[in-house]
């Protein structure tokens, strides 16, 4: 999933202050997940900015809501019906950097401020801590390294690893930092497949990452369904 932490409120607040009528708008999937903006947060926010401001003696109208996902369109649409209807000055979105750049293009007169910091797709390995595991690179080879991501997971994404700076299973760069490469390499002996790591993984191409500029995935089966249902209505 995507993991994002919260924002301080004071750094909201700057985004926010100058307006009288404020929606915050939550995620119902990642940022609810990681605690950084479900609908719980949103209370928080919202009674946080509401304290804040009387505080100051000032008026301002903050309404909540929290949808399912802010990066699909008939999730987004209710919020922006809302936004259109309801003469709402600003967006706060707790959603990811997706949701926000796709709440943007929707809602092209009002503005709309991040309200947590987007920082790695992750796990949780454990109450309250999750880990990076993914770099999205566009180009997986989990099947070389054990199902163990490289480019994520070792501190120096080096693909034909280990190298010599760790010890006992940690990174040189700290001690609390586990060896992507060892995490491989206990892998692959405990499943009997270390003679894979013989095999040279050639530089990468790494127009599949962020060297070719936004990517983007395309079903086409999805696409020609909804041609369909768009000719039949």
């Amino acid at each position: 999933m995507i993991v994002a932490e919260r924002k301080p409120l004071s750094e909201i607040k700057q985004y926010v202050e100058k307006y009288k009528k404020i929606l915050i708008a939550g995620c119902g999937t990642c940022t609810t997940v990681c605690l950084a903006g479900g609908e719980k947060e949103v209370g928080v926010v919202a009674a946080a900015l509401r304290i804040a401001f009387l505080k100051e003696d000032r008026e301002v109208e903050i309404i909540e809501d929290c949808i399912t996902r802010q990066c699909e369109p008939e999730f987004v649409e209710p919020i922006a019906e809302k936004v259109r209807d309801g003469g709402i000055e600003a967006v706060l979105s707790l959603g990811c950097g997706v949701g926000v750049n796709f709440l943007s293009e929707r809602l092209d007169s009002v503005l709309v401020f991040p309200g947590v910091n987007t920082k790695f797709f992750g796990a949780a390995v454990e109450p309250g801590v999750w880990v990076e595991m993914c770099a999205g690179c566009g180009n997986c080879i989990l099947d070389v390294t054990g199902g163990i991501c490289p480019i994520a997971r070792c501190s120096k994404s080096i693909l034909n690893g280990p190298c010599g700076g760790s010890q006992d299973g940690k990174c040189e760069i700290s001690p609390d930092v586990d060896c992507g490469w060892h995490l491989i390499v206990s892998r692959m002996q405990k499943m009997g497949t270390l003679e894979r790591l013989s095999e040279f993984v050639p530089p990468r191409d790494w127009s599949t990452s962020r060297a070719g500029g936004p990517r983007r995935v395309i079903h086409e089966g999805m696409r020609s369904q909804n041609e369909g249902s768009e000719e039949v209505t």
